[in-house]
């Protein structure tokens, strides 16, 4: 039985969206991330024996009529799509699936992401198309509803399912979490045999780069991340040091011109003993000289853990920093405060690490007051690269209710992009406008990489390492576009 899982297109004609990002958007940038949950939910089918076609149409970019066509050559014999949707690209999505429900009536229709786990049966309405929705964490969903397809079960009776019967939208109860992530195929096999990783670029690594998880859920509780809210939940669960190094070891072996590995846990740093017993294994096998790597590290980071991670090959790190204003970290629920930050920032530096420091605005009690103190904050951090972003409130985030029982969101999904389909704002607070906080980052943007001094600083990375110069060329080359606006 075959299964065919798709990331459907989307403004194909603007460039790559990246539909996986935790803001889904066209970034400037020109980041792509891999879509590693619709990655790992294949692997494990593929594993479970069945047949897998996949398809990452923003990664060429294929158009809808492009994407159709390579479906068609690939389809036979297919039972099941998996299709993958975000909020922004939610209407272009079904509206895709529609397409292909025409051309493949007799097959069952599976919808996963963030946006449909977090609104299932509002979902579940927008059209016929979709017979289902897998909710929250879907590897072992698809696999079980592939399982009953092919034995001829009713394939409604999985857990985490959502799904549409006699004209009445049904739930059943959530799939368990999966407790033994080990079991998970590794993405880097996947990536091996059905992408080409030269699509993929992220602005802050080394090109080109192969992404992976090691591990589901976050301690940590902000009340804007989409992730743990909607897929994963709080609860830590890893792979086992064996386990991550031994991907490192077949991303080594298996893509020798690949120089870098972004650990794309929300919080890969969360228990020490476990980093530094990771890190011990990357020198003891020598993968510390081949592969360099980076990872989301919140800012409660020690010095030590820091050196040891830079010993077995992190070159940089990626804290959330948010906000210059104790107050609006604390409503946030970040869990940070600015003496934390600027030890993180001192220690970093000491260490030998660079860092890529994430802002945002919107959040509540934010002023225009506020959002200068926050870049005024990053002008001290003095961050190797940063980001300025509005407040993106996804449904399923407290962020979200927040914003949604104040009456700060109007509009539609779409809206959380623009027509190009780069980031919007569609949040509008009492004394803040969207278009407010859009101008500041904006503003924010050009005023951090346009210093004569960053300016000098990148050049004098780029000497030193030619890797970092063509890094900093490929995204200032997609980023000159909006710095020099204006």
């Amino acid at each position: 039985m075959k299964i065919f899982f798709v990331n459907p297109p989307f403004k194909a004609e603007y460039g790559k969206f990246s539909r996986e990002n935790r803001s889904p958007a066209l970034t400037r940038s020109g980041t792509l991330y891999y879509p590693l949950w619709l990655i790992y939910a294949a692997a494990v089918c593929q594993k479970d024996g069945f047949t897998v076609e996949f398809l990452d149409a923003p990664a060429t970019p294929l158009n809808q009529a492009q994407s159709l066509d390579f479906i068609d050559k690939h389809a036979e014999g297919v039972r099941l799509f998996v299709v993958e949707t975000s909020t922004p690209s939610l209407y272009s999505d079904i509206h895709f699936i529609d397409e292909l429900k025409q051309r493949y009536p007799n097959a069952v229709f599976v919808l996963v992401g963030t946006h449909p786990s977090a609104l299932p049966e509002e979902t579940l309405q927008l059209g016929q198309s979709v017979d289902a929705i897998a909710r929250r964490e879907y590897d072992y969903i698809v696999r079980d509803v592939a399982r009953a397809l092919r034995d001829g079960e009713d394939f409604r009776a999985v857990p985490g399912l959502t799904y549409r019967k006699d004209e009445e939208i049904k739930s059943n109860p959530d799939m368990p979490y999966i407790e033994d992530i080990d079991e998970i195929p590794f993405a880097s096999k996947f990536i091996k045999e059905y992408l080409n990783y030269k699509d993929y670029f992220f602005a802050a690594s080394s090109y080109p780069e192969i992404q992976i998880f090691t591990g589901r859920g976050c301690v940590a509780r902000c009340n804007f991340c989409v992730y743990p809210q909607t897929l994963h939940g709080h609860k830590y669960r890893l792979r086992t040091p064996e386990n991550v190094v031994e991907e490192f070891r077949y991303i080594s072996d298996n893509f020798p011109d690949v120089k870098e590995v972004v650990i794309e846990d929300d919080t890969f740093t969360a228990k020490k003993d476990r980093v530094i017993n990771i890190c011990k294994l990357l020198i003891e096998k020598g993968l510390h000289k081949k592969l360099s790597w980076l990872c989301n590290a919140r800012v409660d980071l020690d010095l030590e853990t820091m050196k040891m991670m830079k010993k077995a090959g992190c070159r940089l790190i990626i804290p959330g920093i948010e906000s210059g204003n104790e107050e609006i970290l604390r409503n946030i629920k970040k869990g940070t405060n600015l003496k934390l930050i600027r030890a993180y920032m001192k220690n970093a530096k000491e260490a030998g690490l660079l860092v890529h420091a994430c802002y945002m605005v919107g959040n509540q009690g934010e002023t225009k007051e506020t959002m200068e103190k926050t870049f005024q904050l990053a002008l001290e951090l003095n961050a190797d690269t940063a980001q300025f972003y509005p407040l993106l409130p996804f449904p399923g985030t407290e962020a979200y209710f927040w914003a949604k029982s104040n009456g700060y969101i109007t509009g539609n999904y779409d809206e959380y992009v623009k027509e190009d389909g780069t980031i919007n704002c569609v949040l509008n607070l009492p004394d803040l406008s969207a278009e407010e906080m859009v101008t500041f980052c904006n503003d924010a943007r050009r005023r951090y990489y346009l210093r004569p001094s960053y300016i000098l600083h990148r050049l004098w990375m780029g000497l030193k390492s030619p890797d970092d110069l063509k890094r900093s060329l490929k995204a200032f080359g997609k980023l000159r576009q909006f710095l020099l606006k204006g």
